[in-house]
């Protein structure tokens, strides 16, 4: 082999050139170890484990919703409600009675001109009349649109009032409820039979609607 630089013969094995002194480049090359290059080592993928389902799950337990139970109020416990809605409102009314005719009373014993007794009577009445029935729809609608859904009769006997979904009725469904009994009631010839037929209908339809809740849209419920 010979020296790169100066070209004189370098014997085999010699690290360096007898003539110069350079390094020999193979003996260099193989006095410095080679490093093996690093390689990164490839990264490992572990599978996900597999969770186990059963062939057959049962789904989980849904309860059902709870059974709502309406029960309607029959015609007998309808009529005792009227009645005490009827003595609440009828104390004050007599009362009311004896003090717009106390200065007439006294004149029934005697001999007085018919025309004019009832002249002066006939107006009285007319207006009690109207005061009756004015506080009577304010009575019942008012009581029937409030959070009772009912009058004192009615709360009694554990009844309430409602729209036919079931829900709280407002005071103008209240007031038509109110108004299509007693306004029917008092026309002339009508009056009477519409209480009948009323009264034949809360008891045998269905839902136990009287004439006024089928026209209001209402429904008379009892608490179970």
């Amino acid at each position: 082999m010979f020296c790169s630089k100066c070209g004189a013969q370098v014997s085999d094995g010699s690290a360096f050139c007898q003539n110069c002194g350079t390094p020999v480049a193979s003996s260099a090359a193989a006095a410095t170890p080679q490093m093996p290059s690093p390689t990164a080592p490839a990264p490992q993928y572990s599978p996900a484990p597999q969770q186990s389902v059963p062939p057959y799950a049962t789904p989980p337990y849904v309860p059902p919703p709870p059974q709502v139970i309406v029960a309607y109020a029959g015609f007998w416990l309808r009529v005792v409600a009227a009645i005490i809605d009827s003595l609440i409102l009828g104390i004050p009314l007599v009362f009311c009675f004896f003090l717009a005719f106390a200065d007439i009373l006294p004149r029934l014993s005697h001999n007085e001109d018919p025309f004019t007794f009832i002249a002066t009577f006939a107006p009285r009445i007319f207006a009690l009349v109207v005061v009756f029935y004015i506080v009577g729809w304010i009575y019942w609608a008012t009581a029937e649109s409030s959070s009772w859904q009912g009058t004192l009769g009615k709360k009694a006997l554990g009844l309430y009032v409602t729209d036919l979904d079931g829900m709280r009725a407002n005071f103008a469904r209240t007031s038509g409820r109110y108004w299509a009994g007693r306004g029917l009631g008092v026309v002339p010839y009508i009056g009477g039979l519409y209480f009948l037929v009323s009264c034949v209908c809360a008891g045998f339809t269905e839902r136990k609607q009287a004439v006024h809740d089928m026209i209001a849209g209402c429904l008379v419920l009892r608490k179970v």
